[in-house]
């Protein structure tokens, strides 16, 4: 079965790479373990350009080499939304008797990348671009663009959860795809990258902290 991988970067990364030695992702072999029986066609990778924080300076410099070893896949693409800062007030969950109930925080938002994924999976199965679509995602957002490529279109959708079970969206299962898979902990070790890649820019090596 010829089949397309969209993959939703930031779900993925929170859901379980965050905090694991298991960052520098080798998105091709993760795809074939999870999907043995099919044919990967293309990979659609959606993320967004971070930039430099207190808690992670070097941020920026590891997601760029994490970007570049992608790249070296040949059937991968990555597809870039944008992250929005600003400043607002939000209420204190727990004010003070006295003082005021809320205080000014800086928001960082990631727009465009469900957007962008969702688009995509649309569109390729217009243009029958595949037999299979699979989503490694949890975002309820993403629900009615696969209950209208797996019940409209009739194209074969499955879900991957990169969060625990217990914590699988229930808007995602009344999508009602074609099947649901889980990543465990164990594929994600047998799935990484080598410690050194090379691109036409030269080498591209895994940052030390992953």
């Amino acid at each position: 079965m010829i089949t397309n991988v969209y993959v939703d970067g930031f779900n993925l990364f929170y859901g379980c790479l965050k905090g694991t030695p298991y960052k520098w992702l080798d998105l091709d072999a993760l795809s074939r373990r999870l999907l043995p029986e099919h044919e990967i066609h293309r990979i659609r990778y959606f993320t967004a350009k971070v930039s430099s924080r207190p808690d992670n300076l070097d941020g920026p410099n590891k997601q760029h080499f994490y970007l570049r070893a992608l790249a070296t896949t040949p059937h991968l693409t990555i597809h870039l939304g944008r992250f929005q800062r600003k400043k607002t007030r939000m209420r204190l969950a727990y004010p003070p008797p006295e003082g005021p109930a809320t205080v000014e925080v800086i928001k960082t938002e990631e727009k465009g990348s469900d957007v962008n994924l969702a688009t995509h999976l649309v569109a390729d199965a217009f243009r029958a671009d595949c037999e299979v679509a699979v989503v490694i995602s949890n975002d309820a957002d993403l629900a009615e663009p696969i209950r209208l490529v797996c019940h409209e279109v009739g194209l074969s959708v499955g879900v991957v959860n990169p969060h625990r079970a217990h914590h699988q969206s229930v808007d995602l299962e009344a999508a009602a795809p074609t099947f649901f898979r889980q990543i465990r902990e164990s594929v994600l070790g047998a799935c990484q990258f080598p410690e050194k890649l090379e691109d036409s820019r030269g080498e591209i090596r895994r940052p030390s902290t992953w």
